[in-house]
């Protein structure tokens, strides 16, 4: 199966546009696909449980939802170590803090990339 790469730096400030990102992503491992998942800018925000409960876009779903069936899935997610420092947000279980070259590792890796 294709491998996907999601990449997501929008923030909460456009949730139907962060839900979509991991509504595909958890699709596309539904369906079988090799997916992980890169957070980057204001979107390392959305981690926050109190954000990630509060984001819920139109006609996509809940955030939090989308990233615990993610979880449960195996899918890993990175959020930038830059931009998590910069907001002041820690990596936790499941959540592996990343330098910009893991970014660049997982492009590469990818069959295809998605980014909202």
């Amino acid at each position: 199966m294709p491998k996907l790469l999601v990449h997501l730096a929008t923030g909460p400030e456009h949730p139907t546009r962060a839900a979509l990102a991991l509504l595909v992503a958890r699709t596309a491992a539904g369906e079988g696909h090799d997916v992980q998942l890169f957070l980057a800018g204001d979107a390392v925000q959305l981690v926050r449980p109190e954000t990630a409960e509060a984001v819920h876009g139109v006609g996509t779903g809940a955030f939090a939802e989308h990233l615990q069936a993610l979880r449960e899935a195996g899918v890993p997610v990175f959020l930038s170590g830059l931009s998590s420092k910069a907001r002041g947000v820690e990596g936790g279980p499941g959540l592996e803090l990343a330098p910009p070259q893991k970014l660049v590792e997982l492009s590469l890796w990818a069959d295809a990339t998605l980014t909202y």
